[in-house]
């Protein structure tokens, strides 16, 4: 995306967004999202949504020339509520798994960050069965961390624990209620920035299992709902080509989210 080749690419890629765009062109559409993962969804202090997934959406929209709104979901019932058309698109950081795209269908890859056990600095946990069993492991509910865990760990001996929350997760790992946690590195980046992460680091290598972790996040829509899917890869595309996306990248990370795990 950085060559010269991709420049010439532009007029035909704007062409071609355009019979894509001018469909949704002044019409609403409705984005779930799970606000409390920064720094990928998140709200300020005073209550606005932000957050470099927020960012990236309301981009694609912007291209579409579409009025996107936002209504705030639980992470568990993203696909439920997408399904139940309580609004028409999962913007939400989801990772793209197989067991999901059984029930919706996704974009292209939007972003990728691997899942990394998150444990005390010196702690030498690994990221296996062997290491945790006896251990106290959280993990979100509904995340591809839980499914994870819940399929090699917890068979194995391993205390397994879900909350609402990632949040709620790094605060019991701060507590000392957990011995680690597992989650998106992205998350982790922001935990240990806070003053009870500060004494925890990866412990491990990545997971990388695309049974369970896909190739990246996606926006997520209803099945056979086409003409928004197509919408929104245009949409994407478009970004990466004029640097929209770079200048969001940026503005949260000092790493390529595109390109993050691969």
């Amino acid at each position: 995306m950085k060559t010269k080749t991709s420049l010439v690419l532009l007029l035909p890629l704007a062409l071609s967004f355009a019979a894509f765009g001018g469909e949704f062109s002044g019409k609403v559409i409705k984005l779930g999202i799970d606000p409390t993962y920064p720094p990928l969804e998140y709200k300020t202090p005073q209550g606005l949504l932000t957050g470099f997934g927020v960012d990236i959406a309301q981009a694609m929209c912007d291209e579409m020339q579409a009025k996107c709104v936002w209504v705030e979901s639980s992470w568990d019932g993203m696909i439920p509520g997408l399904q139940a058309k309580k609004f028409d698109a999962i913007a939400s950081s989801m990772t793209i798994t197989p067991q999901r795209q059984q029930q919706i269908d996704f974009s292209d890859k939007v972003s990728n960050a691997p899942a990394q056990l998150v444990a005390l600095k010196g702690a030498n946990l690994q990221p296996t069965a062997a290491s945790l069993k006896g251990k106290s492991v959280g993990v979100q509910q509904g995340s591809s961390q839980e499914a994870y865990a819940n399929a090699l760990w917890r068979p194995a001996g391993v205390n397994v624990t879900t909350y609402q929350s990632q949040q709620e997760a790094n605060e019991d790992l701060a507590n000392g209620r957990l011995d680690a946690s597992l989650m998106a590195s992205i998350n982790a980046s922001q935990f240990f920035k806070t003053p009870g992460g500060q004494a925890f680091a990866f412990s491990g290598e990545p997971l990388r299992d695309s049974k369970y972790f896909g190739v990246g996040d996606g926006i997520g829509v209803r099945k056979g709902d086409t003409a928004l899917l197509d919408a929104f890869n245009a949409a994407l595309k478009a970004i990466i080509a004029n640097g929209t996306y770079k200048k969001v990248n940026d503005k949260y990370f000092d790493f390529d989210m595109y390109g993050a795990g691969q």
